[in-house]
C-alpha cells in the first residue's frame, strides 16, 4: 500500500512517541489528534506534555520537518491508529459468586472510532493499538467502522497491534522490539505489516486480531502473576525471619528460576490493568488471575501496616491502635516518590499515590515528594516543593519509587536536613550500614525487623 498521510487518535504515551517516530523516521505525514485541547496547544508551542527520554527531541524534529501537526479534530487520511487510554469504570464493579472484580471502561476506544466514521474511505487502514480485552476489535471496533456503510476486510482494513514497549526505553523498542499484527482477515495484517515495517526494524509477525489482542494482555498478565508471586515471598520471609532480597537472590541462581522483585504494588495502565480484561471476559475460569490481583492491589495495605508496626517498634507499643487512636495519628511522614515506577512521570494506578492516601486515612501527615512530576495535583494528596522540603519535618522518611535520584542519596546528608532517625525502604534500594551509620534505623521491606529495645 501507499501510505502518505497517517491520522494519530490519542496523544499520550504510546500515542505521541508513536506519531513522531513515524513523522521523523518513516517520513509519512502524521495529523496527531487529541481530544484535550491543552495537550494540542502544548505540542503546537513546541513542547510535549510527557517525560520520556528523547521524545522532545523527536517531537521538535517531527514538527519542525513539516511531517507531524496537531489537532483536536480527525481529518480524512490513509490509515487510522487508535492509541486512547482504556481504564476502569470509575463507579462499576463485576461480580462473579461474590468476588468482585474491575471492568474495563473502552468508551475512549468507542469515540474515537466513532470519529474515523466520517472520513473512512475504500482502501484505508484502521488500526486499534490500545490495550484492549480480547475480541474488542472485532465485536465493538468493527460493527462502528461499519456504520460507514464499508466492510472491514473487504473495503477497508482493520487490525489490532498492542504497543509492547517500556517506559523510559519507548523510543528505542518502538523500533527494535517484535511487532504482532492481527487483522480481521489475513490482507488487513498484511496492510498493518506494511505500515510499521516503514519504521520497524524488530520482526513483524502477522496473525488474527483476537490472538492479537490476547498476546498483549498475557504478556502483563505474567508479569503480574510473578509480581504477585514475589510479594507473597517477601510477606512470608518477614513471617519466617528471612531477608527476602538474599532469598531471592540465592533462589535466582538456578538456572531456570527468575523470582521478580517485590514492592509497594503494581501501578501504571498495563501490568495492573490488563489482568482484569481476562477476569471479566471469565471470571469462571481465572480464579490464578484474579488471587495475583487481589495479592498486589493489597500490597499499599502491607506496606501501611509495617508503617505502623515501624513506630510501634521504635516507640515500644505493642497496638496498632493506642486508646481508639491510630499508632500513625499526627505522625509526619515522607514520602519519596509518586510514579507507578523507577525514573517515569507516569502517576496512573500507583501503588504509591494508594500507600499516602492509605497513610493520611489513618492520620498520619504525609508529604510527598515526586522528582518526575514535581507540580503533579493528585486528589488527597500533599505535596512537597522538593526533596528538602519533604523531610525536613519528618518522623519517618519512606522510600516507595526506586528512583536514580533516591537510590543514590547520600543518608550522611539526608541526616542533617531532617529529624527523622526511622526509614523504611519498600523498594531494596538503600545500603542498611551506610543508612546506619548516618543514625537511621532502616528498615525494608521483606526484611523481618526485631523490636528496638526501650530505653532504660
Amino acid at each position: 500500500m501507499n501510505f502518505q498521510k497517517l491520522c494519530v487518535l490519542g496523544l499520550g504515551y504510546i500515542g505521541l512517541p508513536t506519531a513522531s517516530t513515524f513523522a521523523a523516521v518513516s517520513g509519512l505525514k502524521v495529523l496527531g489528534v487529541d481530544i484535550n485541547p491543552s495537550v494540542v496547544e502544548t505540542l503546537q508551542k513546541g513542547q510535549i506534555h510527557i517525560h520520556e527520554p528523547g521524545l522532545h527531541r523527536l517531537v521538535t524534529q517531527a514538527i519542525q520537518s513539516g511531517n507531524m501537526t496537531a489537532s483536536t479534530q480527525v481529518e480524512e487520511a490513509d490509515a487510522f491508529l487508535i492509541a486512547v487510554p482504556t481504564p476502569f469504570k470509575l463507579h462499576e464493579l463485576g461480580d462473579y459468586n461474590g468476588q468482585k472484580f474491575k471492568l474495563a471502561d473502552m468508551t475512549a476506544v468507542a469515540s474515537a472510532t466513532e470519529a474515523i466514521v466520517p472520513h473512512l474511505r475504500k482502501g484505508n487502514l484502521v488500526i486499534l493499538e490500545s490495550t484492549s480485552p480480547p475480541r474488542t476489535t472485532v465485536d465493538l471496533v468493527r460493527p462502528i467502522l461499519e456504520r460507514s456503510g464499508l466492510k472491514a476486510g473487504i473495503d477497508f482494513f482493520l487490525c489490532y497491534s498492542a504497543e509492547r514497549v517500556l517506559p523510559g526505553q519507548i523510543l528505542r523498542e518502538l523500533i527494535e522490539n517484535a511487532r504482532v499484527i492481527g487483522g480481521v482477515t489475513p490482507e488487513s495484517a498484511r496492510a498493518g505489516h506494511e505500515l510499521y515495517a516503514t519504521f520497524v526494524k524488530g520482526k513483524i509477525i502477522e496473525t488474527d486480531a483476537t490472538t492479537a489482542e490476547m498476546v498483549k494482555v498475557m504478556e502483563n498478565t505474567t508479569r503480574d502473576v510473578n509480581i504477585a508471586l514475589a510479594n507473597e515471598f517477601s510477606r512470608l520471609a518477614e513471617r519466617f525471619g528471612v531477608d527476602v532480597w538474599e532469598a531471592i537472590g540465592l533462589a535466582n541462581l538456578h538456572p531456570r528460576i527468575n523470582i521478580l522483585s517485590p514492592g509497594p504494588g503494581v501501578g501504571g495502565h498495563c501490568i495492573s490493568v490488563d489482568p482484569w480484561f481476562f477476569v471479566e471476559a471469565a471470571p469462571e475460569l481465572t480464579p490464578l488471575i484474579y488471587s495475583a490481583r487481589q495479592v498486589n492491589d493489597s500490597q499499599p495495605h502491607f506496606v501501611v501496616q509495617r508503617v505502623e508496626q515501624a513506630f510501634q517498634s521504635s516507640e515500644g507499643t505493642h497496638s496498632a491502635e493506642q486508646g481508639g487512636t491510630s499508632v500513625l495519628h499526627g505522625k509526619k511522614i515522607a514520602a519519596l516518590g509518586l510514579a507507578y515506577k523507577p525514573d517515569v512521570d507516569d502517576l496512573r494506578e500507583s501503588p504509591a499515590a494508594e500507600i499516602v492516601r492509605l497513610l493520611q486515612a489513618d492520620g498520619a501527615q504525609v508529604k510527598a515528594w515526586e522528582p518526575f512530576k514535581p507540580t503533579a495535583r493528585l486528589d488527597g494528596i500533599r505535596m512537597a516543593t522538593d526533596l528538602n522540603d519533604a523531610i525536613q519535618n519528618a518522623d519517618m522518611i519512606l522510600l516507595l519509587v526506586k528512583h536514580s535520584e533516591f537510590a543514590g542519596l547520600d543518608p550522611q546528608v539526608i541526616a542533617s536536613g531532617t529529624k527523622a532517625r526511622l526509614a523504611l525502604d519498600t523498594v531494596n534500594a538503600w545500603n542498611v550500614d551506610e543508612w546506619q551509620r548516618a543514625g537511621f534505623q532502616l528498615l525494608r521491606l521483606g526484611v523481618h525487623t526485631a523490636p528496638v529495645p526501650r530505653a532504660a
